[in-house]
C-alpha cells in the first residue's frame, strides 16, 4: 500500500500542490474570522446535577458572576474633596454603556415610611453632591445609621469601601466587556492618581477580562517562541537554511489549518484552544525530522534522489502515521469527557495533528523533489560522534545490563509512587497567577476587608406559590437561622436576601433607628405587608430575591478564594445545617454559584483524567496490534510510556504542584506523544525482524541506530518546544510546559533503553537468539 502511496505522491505532485494551495487559502480565510471566546468557560457537561442547578439559578435570577468591584481604603473617606470625586467617579461609571447598576457610598438609598399613602418611599441618601465638609460628615452619620451597607460596601473598622459595578448580561459575554473594564479602570486611575492612593479591582468580569488579555498576548508570545526555538534547533541539526525553513513553513500551514478548523466547527479561542498553534508547531516538526533524516540516509546510501524520496515515504510513512495517530488519540480522548471546553480542544487538536501529518507527507517529498541534492556538509549530522557514542552505550546496556535497567526502573517506579501519594487536588480561581500579580494581591484586599468577591448562591424552593411568605413567614425565620449559621464561617461575606431586605424595611417602618434593623415578629411582619404592595416602590427591593410566584428565593453571599479543598470541607459542614433547617421533604435547597461549579469542575476533571488515560491506553494498544499480534509485546511496550507519567506525577507530589485543570491535561497528552517513540522503534524492529530476517538481537541493534538519532532530535525539539510554556504568567500553563518537557525527555530514554531491553527479554523467553553480534 505504501508503495502505491509513495508513487502517487511523486507522480501527481503538481495536483497535490494545487490542492494544498487552494485548501490553505480557504483555511486562511476561515482562520481570519476566528474570535476570542468571551463566555465563561464551562467544564461540566450539561447533564451534570451541579451544572443543572447552576443553570436553573441563572434562568431565575440571571448571571451570578456579573459584578466587578473597585476597592478603596483611606481613613479620610469622607474628606470633602475626595468624597466629591468619589461620587463623580460613581456617576461616570454608571453612565458607561453596558453597565446595569452601580452601588457605592455615593448613591446608597434609604427607605422612608409614608403613612398617608401606606407605602414606603425609596429616596437617595445623597440628593446632590455635598459642597461642604459639614454636609459630607452628615452623610457619613446617615450611612452609619444604615446597617444594611456595613460589610456590603463599607467596612467602617478598616475604613474600606467599594464601588459595586453590575454588567449587563449581553456585554458581560461579549468583546465589549474588555473595553468597559478598561474604561472603568482608566476613570478610577484618574481618581487614584489625583489623590496618590491605591485602588483595587476584582470580581469575575475583571478577572475574566485580565485573564483573556493575558491569554491573547501569550498566544502570540508562544507562537513566536515556538517558531524561534524550532528554527534554532533545526538549523543546529541540519545546518541547512532551506530544510529549516521548509520544515517550519509546512508546520505553519498546519497551524493555519488548525485555526480554520476551529472556525469551521464554530468554536472560538479559549484558554485551551489558544495553545493549539504553538503545540502544533512543536508536535509537527518531529514529522519533518524523521522524514528528512530518512531521505538523507537513503541519499548517502545510493545517491538516487527519486528512489530516496520513494523509500522515505514507504518506510517512514507508516511509522509517522501510527505515531501521529497515537498523538491524536492522546488529544482525542478528551471527547469522551463530555466537557465542552475539553471536547473542543481535543477534537480540533486530534484533527489538526493528522492534518499536519498529511501536509508533511505531501509537501516535504514534493518540495525535496524540486530541490537540489544536499551537499556533503549537510549530511555530516548523520555521523554525529556524540549521538553515535550515546547510541553505542545504549546498545551495550540493553544487551548486557538488562537486569540493572529493570532494577533502576523498579526503583524509579517506587520513588514515583511515593511522590504520587503526596499529590493534592486543589484549585483556586486565581492560583494560576503569581502571588505578586496585581489580580492576586487585589483579591486578597477584598478578602481581608469584605471576606471575598466570588459568588456563592443559595436557592430555596418552597415548591408552592407564595411559599416564601406562607405559614406566617416560616421560611423567613428559617433563612434567618441559616444566615446565622453561615456567619460562623469567616470565608463568607454578609448575605443579601429577602431577610436583609425585610430588616431594612422594618428599620424604616420603626422610624429609621439602626436598632430596629432586625427581622420582626409575625404580627409586625403583617403590618409591613400593606406597605410593600406597590410594585414600583419598595417591593422592588424584595423582588430582586424572588421569582414571579414567590415560590423561590435566593440568598447571595460573596466568598474568599479558599481553594477547592477547603470549599469541599465547607460544603460538608454547610449541607447538614441546611438540611436540619430546611426539611428536604418540604424544601429544595440548592447550593450553587461560581464557587461550587468551580469545585465540581476540578473533581470532574480529575475523574476524567483516569477515564481518558485508560481510553488512550486501550486505543493506542489497538494501534499496536497493527505492528504485532503479540499480547506480551503490546502490554510491555506501554511501560516506556507509563513510567515517565508516573515520574511526572511523583515530581508533582514532591514539589507541591497541584492537580488542576491545566496540569491534569499533561497525562493524556504526553502519553499520546510519548507513544510516538514506541511506535517508531517497534515499526523499525518489526521491519528488521520480519522483512530483513534479522535475529531479535540484530533487529534491536539496527533499530537503535536506525531510529535513535531521529528520536534524540525529536526529544530535544519537544523538550525545548514545550519548555516555552514555562514563560507563561499562568502557573498551571508554566507547570504544564515544564512537566511535559521532563516527561517527554524521560520517555525518549525509556523508549531507547527500556523498550529494546523488554523486547530482548521477550525474545529470550521465547527461546530466540538475543546475543549481540
Amino acid at each position: 500500500m505504501w508503495n502505491k502511496i509513495a508513487t502517487c505522491i511523486i507522480r501527481y505532485r503538481l495536483l497535490w500542490v494545487a490542492l494544498v494551495f487552494v485548501s490553505t487559502i480557504f483555511m486562511a480565510y476561515e482562520a481570519s474570522k476566528i474570535e476570542l471566546s468571551y463566555n465563561f468557560a464551562r467544564i461540566l457537561p450539561s447533564n451534570d446535577p451541579v451544572e443543572k442547578e447552576y443553570q436553573d439559578f441563572r434562568k431565575l435570577f440571571g448571571e451570578d458572576g456579573s459584578v466587578m468591584v473597585i476597592g478603596w481604603q483611606d481613613p479620610q473617606l469622607f474628606e470633602i474633596n475626595k468624597f466629591r470625586d468619589w461620587c463623580k467617579l460613581t456617576q461616570r461609571i454608571k453612565d458607561t454603556e453596558g453597565i446595569k447598576n452601580v452601588l457605592s457610598l455615593a448613591n446608597v438609598y434609604q427607605i422612608n415610611r409614608n403613612d398617608s399613602l401606606r407605602k414606603f418611599d425609596v429616596a437617595p441618601v445623597i440628593k446632590q453632591i455635598p459642597s461642604t465638609q459639614a454636609e459630607a460628615d452628615s452623610i457619613k452619620k446617615r450611612i452609619a445609621n444604615l446597617p444594611i451597607y456595613e460589610g456590603l460596601i463599607l467596612n467602617s473598622k478598616t475604613n474600606a469601601t467599594l464601588i459595586v459595578v453590575t454588567f449587563n448580561d449581553k456585554e458581560l459575554n461579549s468583546k465589549r466587556r474588555l473595553t468597559i473594564v478598561s474604561d472603568i479602570e482608566a476613570m478610577a486611575e484618574e481618581f487614584a492618581t489625583k489623590y496618590q492612593t491605591d485602588l483595587h479591582y476584582s470580581g469575575m468580569p475583571y478577572i475574566r477580562t485580565v485573564n483573556m488579555k493575558k491569554i491573547s498576548g501569550e498566544m502570540e508570545l508562544f507562537m513566536g517562541l515556538a517558531v524561534f526555538v524550532t528554527l534554532l534547533i533545526l538549523w543546529a541539526f541540519f545546518r541547512s537554511l532551506r530544510l529549516t525553513l521548509l520544515s517550519i513553513v509546512v508546520v505553519l500551514i498546519g497551524v493555519i489549518f488548525s485555526v480554520g478548523i476551529l472556525h469551521l466547527f464554530n468554536y472560538k479561542i479559549t484558554a485551551l484552544t489558544g495553545l493549539l498553534p504553538p503545540l502544533l508547531i512543536v508536535i509537527g516538526v518531529p514529522n519533518c525530522v524523521f522524514l528528512i533524516n530518512k531521505y538523507q540516509v537513503e541519499l548517502r546510501s545510493h545517491n538516487n534522489k527519486d528512489e530516496a524520496l520513494l523509500e522515505m515515504i514507504r518506510q517512514i510513512g507508516l511509522s509517522t502515521f501510527l505515531a501521529n495517530m497515537t498523538t491524536a488519540i492522546g488529544f482525542g480522548v478528551f471527547y469522551f469527557t463530555n466537557s465542552i471546553l475539553l471536547v473542543e480542544f481535543g477534537v480540533v487538536a486530534a484533527i489538526s495533528v493528522m492534518a499536519t501529518y498529511v501536509l508533511c507527507l505531501l509537501l516535504l517529498p514534493i518540495t525535496l523533489h524540486y530541490m537540489s541534492v544536499p551537499k556533503a556538509r549537510h549530511l555530516k549530522h548523520l555521523d554525529g560522534r556524540w549521538a553515535s557514542g550515546f547510541l553505542k552505550k545504549v546498545d551495550f546496556l540493553v544487551h548486557n545490563r538488562r537486569k540493572e535497567i529493570y532494577i533502576a526502573m523498579v526503583v524509579l517506579i517506587i520513588v514515583s509512587a511515593f511522590g504520587m501519594t503526596k499529590i493534592k487536588t486543589i484549585g483556586y480561581v486565581v492560583d494560576d497567577l503569581p502571588k505578586k500579580d496585581v489580580v492576586y494581591t487585589d483579591l486578597r484586599f477584598f478578602e481581608k476587608n469584605f471576606n471575598g468577591v466570588l459568588p456563592f448562591e443559595v436557592m430555596i424552593d418552597t415548591k408552592q406559590p407564595n411559599g416564601i411568605f406562607a405559614d406566617q413567614a416560616e421560611v423567613l425565620y428559617k433563612i434567618k437561622s441559616f444566615q446565622n449559621e453561615m456567619a460562623k464561617f469567616p470565608e463568607f461575606s454578609k448575605p443579601l436576601s429577602v431577610v436583609e431586605a425585610s430588616r431594612f424595611l422594618y428599620q424604616s417602618y420603626r422610624g429609621g433607628d439602626a436598632k430596629y434593623y432586625a427581622l420582626p415578629g409575625v404580627l409586625e411582619l403583617n403590618k409591613l405587608t400593606g406597605y410593600v404592595q406597590d410594585q414600583q416602590g419598595a417591593a422592588k427591593q424584595l423582588n430582586a430575591f424572588l421569582n414571579k410566584d414567590k415560590s423561590v428565593t435566593r440568598v447571595s453571599f460573596q466568598m474568599a478564594d479558599v481553594g477547592s479543598e477547603r470549599i469541599k470541607e465547607l460544603m460538608q459542614k454547610i449541607r447538614p445545617k441546611v438540611d436540619s433547617i430546611f426539611s428536604p421533604a418540604k424544601y429544595k435547597v440548592s447550593l450553587t454559584g461560581h464557587s461550587l461549579v468551580f469545585l465540581k469542575s476540578n473533581d470532574y476533571l480529575l475523574s476524567n483524567l483516569y477515564e481518558s488515560l485508560l481510553i488512550a491506553i486501550v486505543l493506542i494498544a489497538i494501534v499496536g496490534m497493527v505492528l504485532f499480534r503479540s499480547i506480551p509485546i503490546i502490554l510491555l511496550s506501554k511501560l516506556p510510556c507509563l513510567i515517565p507519567l508516573a515520574l511526572t506525577a511523583g515530581i508533582m507530589g514532591y514539589f507541591g504542584i497541584y492537580f488542576k485543570p491545566t496540569t491534569i491535561l499533561i497525562f493524556s497528552i504526553t502519553f499520546g506523544i510519548a507513544s510516538d517513540g514506541t511506535v517508531y522503534f517497534l515499526t523499525r524492529y518489526r521491519e528488521e525482524l520480519y522483512k530483513n530476517g534479522l535475529t531479535p538481537s540484530q533487529a534491536v541493534t539496527q533499530s537503535i541506530f536506525g531510529t535513535g538519532l531521529s528520536m534524540i532530535y525529536t526529544a530535544v525539539i519537544l523538550f525545548c518546544g514545550f519548555s516555552i510554556f514555562s514563560a507563561s504568567s499562568f502557573g498551571g500553563t508554566a507547570a504544564m510546559g515544564v512537566m511535559v518537557s521532563i516527561t517527554l525527555l524521560v520517555a525518549m530514554c525509556t523508549n531507547l533503553i527500556l523498550l529494546p531491553a523488554l523486547l530482548l527479554s521477550i525474545a529470550k523467553r521465547q527461546g530466540k537468539n538475543v546475543k549481540p553480534n
